[in-house]
């Protein structure tokens, strides 16, 4: 089950829709608390969801980084979340190989930002017939990704979605250029800011991904009033204890409240 990609863009929704999730899934019982939560969360708000896990994290400055709990266990609590709750759900992909084994687990198969340019991979996500979202590269401008798009569309799948997740500013850091976000959606299809992953502060010294979460309204507000069709949050119960990227998500007890504000602001900006 995935909304359609008409129905993902937010002029005919008339609400942004909410990828979400952990960074990566620890463990069933913590992916499904946290799955559990934010469907409650958005049922109650009418905020269309897809939640959101990568089965494993191929992509760490440091060879003794958590990496996954295992492809065929995490896989499965994935397909476990979205039967349980009836949710579509998305995780990444690293190889072109790897798109036929997750495309038997997901709804949604998701294009890392350094792999965006990465043809055999566009095309083999391309060619399970999931939905394809591809991460903006942080070396990249928005107009590069119209090239993205057309491997995915060419390739005879035309579920496919791109996401802003900052732009390299600097050896450690990243920036939003919000001109980016109408720039994408002139490509007609829905345009995704993720948030979290954008208040990154990369190639730390020390092997850790710093991360600012105390801007997380600040940018999804900007994004929510410039256009853009969704938005994408990495949430933990305890992001101090989450084993990937803890620096920058949201703690999940925050959701409710930056969410509210969230469609409120939607409501104003559909009046405009």
């Amino acid at each position: 089950m995935i909304p359609q990609i008409d129905k993902l863009k937010n002029t005919n929704s008339g609400n942004f829709f909410l990828m979400a999730g952990p960074c990566a899934i620890e463990g069933e019982q913590m992916a499904m608390e946290i799955a559990e939560q934010v469907v409650t969360l958005t049922e109650k708000l009418k905020i269309p969801y897809i939640f959101k896990g990568s089965y494993r994290k191929a992509n760490r400055s440091r060879l003794d980084s958590f990496t996954g709990i295992g492809d065929e266990k995490a896989l499965k609590i994935l397909r476990k979340v979205k039967e349980t709750f009836d949710i579509p759900v998305v995780t990444d992909i690293h190889t072109a190989e790897e798109a036929k084994i997750a495309a038997q687990y997901v709804d949604v198969l998701q294009i890392p930002a350094f792999l965006c340019r990465q043809t055999d991979i566009l095309v083999a996500a391309a060619k399970t017939g999931k939905a394809v979202n591809i991460k903006k590269g942080q070396f990249l401008s928005a107009a590069a990704m119209q090239f993205a798009v057309t491997k995915v569309k060419e390739s005879g799948n035309n579920l496919v979605f791109l996401t802003e997740r900052g732009t390299t500013f600097g050896y450690h850091d990243l920036v939003v250029d919000y001109r980016g976000i109408p720039e994408m959606k002139a490509l007609d299809v829905p345009v995704v800011l993720d948030i979290t992953h954008s208040l990154q502060q990369p190639n730390q010294a020390s092997g850790i991904t710093g991360g600012q979460p105390q801007l997380i309204e600040t940018i999804a507000r900007a994004g929510i009033a410039v256009g853009a069709d969704g938005i994408f949050i990495e949430t933990h119960p305890n992001p101090g204890l989450a084993k990937s990227d803890g620096a920058n998500m949201l703690k999940l007890d925050l959701l409710e409240s930056l969410l509210s504000k969230l469609v409120l602001l939607k409501q104003t900006v559909n009046k405009l």
